[in-house]
């Protein structure tokens, strides 16, 4: 095998014209001939047991040059690739140029990695947030927590809005009860909105033991067996209950905390959520700054590459849908899109994405950014106090070639950002240009 010739072509496509000799392409008829002769009938000959001059003089010489060409074919553009030394992107397009006993000649045209050259990426400016916690702020997280812990509590009275009645019911249609109308002892928090439309509201007054008709019509939206009927549901109340949510005191704070007073889990929440807010300043900034970085290289970005970044994002997208329960045909019937459609959407977030990765490499090249064994080691021990897991299972499912591309992608972005300025954001800016203009004023 030789490269007659190596040709750039636009957006970061090459064609390699490959010669396979004369010997070489006659090794590979052999072995289509040894592949292909069990299913070749030859009179006098029991089947596979035809010498090959025999079947090529019936057949003609080219008759085992098609799958000679599909086994000589992908060796041969591999070693072409390996010798140019491309770092190819996706799958060749093949044209065969020349076939016959002196040998194979084919053009395979593929796209390879393009050069990138880096815009400014150290001295950028981007806003940052400036972090500020206020004692409503606090008191929003206290709430949380205790509506966390709060619990339901039986009451003897009757049903009111916002209350949880446990319910028996029926619904009948015409004095026939239709499928799916049925439930027993149900939990129905009133003024939910999660049954029919005038159903929760005509609970309300009913008491423990009481059962009671409840007239209702269905939305015309509703299935077609039911849309737009009118029917009866019996009901039968079983329990009232609310829900009771704890005095946030120095009691509550023993309760979910480590502490024995409000005071000291207020200051910890203080502190928690300055240092959640200040996490989250610093990678919007950083989010900023890359997104400069990568909107400033200029790279001929090959086609194939961003569909091939598409194709992982559905792939991805299709995972998390199977992890929520969700089958991707299902979503498709439920979004009213097809495949196609959602596969083009996915362009673009692709598009940005190779220029992002672009955009990393290149800088990981002018930096001479590594990651040590050291280091790689370290982080692996971080994910695994993040998870809870031990050491030795993270390093049996998670790749130590991922982790050490996530070290160094850390590396570069620390890179851009210890030189960047911090820019107040512009709807700050735009309250205190107000303010002076009216103290001014």
């Amino acid at each position: 095998m030789s490269v007659k010739s190596c040709e750039k072509l636009e957006k970061s496509k090459v064609a390699l014209t490959i010669e396979v000799s004369a010997e070489d392409f006659e090794v590979a008829i052999n072995k289509a001939y040894l592949k292909m002769r069990g299913k070749m009938n030859i009179p006098g000959f029991r089947p596979g047991k035809a010498p090959r001059k025999i079947v090529e003089s019936m057949y003609g010489a080219e008759v085992f040059y098609e799958e000679a060409v599909n086994i000589v074919l992908p060796d041969a553009y591999e070693k072409a690739v390996s010798d140019e030394k491309l770092e190819v992107v996706g799958y060749p397009e093949v044209e065969l140029e020349n076939c016959g006993k002196d040998g194979v000649t084919f053009k395979a045209t593929v796209a390879v990695y393009p050069e990138v050259k880096l815009g400014q990426y150290k001295g950028l400016e981007a806003p940052k947030a400036n972090v500020k916690v206020m004692a409503a702020d606090v008191n929003a997280r206290l709430k949380e927590m205790a509506e966390r812990n709060s619990r339901m509590v039986s009451v003897e009275r009757a049903v009111k809005k916002g209350d949880t009645a446990n319910i028996d019911f029926e619904g009948f249609d015409n004095g026939v009860a239709f499928d799916g109308g049925k439930g027993e002892n149900f939990d129905l928090e009133i003024g939910s909105g999660s049954f029919v439309p005038g159903f929760e509201d005509q609970l309300i007054g009913m008491k423990v033991g009481q059962e009671k008709d409840i007239d209702i019509t269905f939305p015309k939206d509703y299935t077609p067996e039911l849309a737009g009927k009118p029917v009866v549901f019996h009901v039968k109340v079983n329990e009232v209950k609310v829900k009771e949510v704890p005095a946030i005191d120095d009691e509550f704070a023993k309760d979910v905390s480590e502490f024995d007073t409000l005071k000291d889990l207020k200051a910890d929440l203080k502190k928690k959520i300055t240092e959640d807010r200040k996490t989250a300043a610093q990678h919007a900034f950083e989010d900023a700054l890359m997104q400069k970085v990568a909107d400033g290289i200029e790279a001929d970005i090959p086609e194939d590459m961003v569909v091939l970044q598409s194709q992982r994002m559905m792939e991805n997208f299709k995972q998390q849908l199977a992890a929520q329960g969700i089958p991707f045909d299902q979503y498709v019937k439920m979004t009213g899109m097809s495949e196609d459609a959602i596969q083009k959407e996915s362009m673009e977030p692709a598009l940005k994405q190779v220029r992002m990765d672009l955009a990393v490499a290149a800088i990981v090249k002018a930096e001479n950014l590594e990651a040590s064994d050291e280091e790689v080691e370290n982080e692996m021990k971080n994910i695994a106090e993040k998870y809870g897991m031990d050491l030795e299972s993270i390093k049996k499912y998670l790749p130590a070639s991922e982790v050490k591309e996530q070290v160094i992608r850390e590396k570069v972005i620390k890179t851009v950002a210890d030189s960047a300025v911090a820019v107040e954001p512009e709807e700050k800016a735009e309250e205190k240009a107000k303010e002076k203009k009216e103290d001014k004023e």
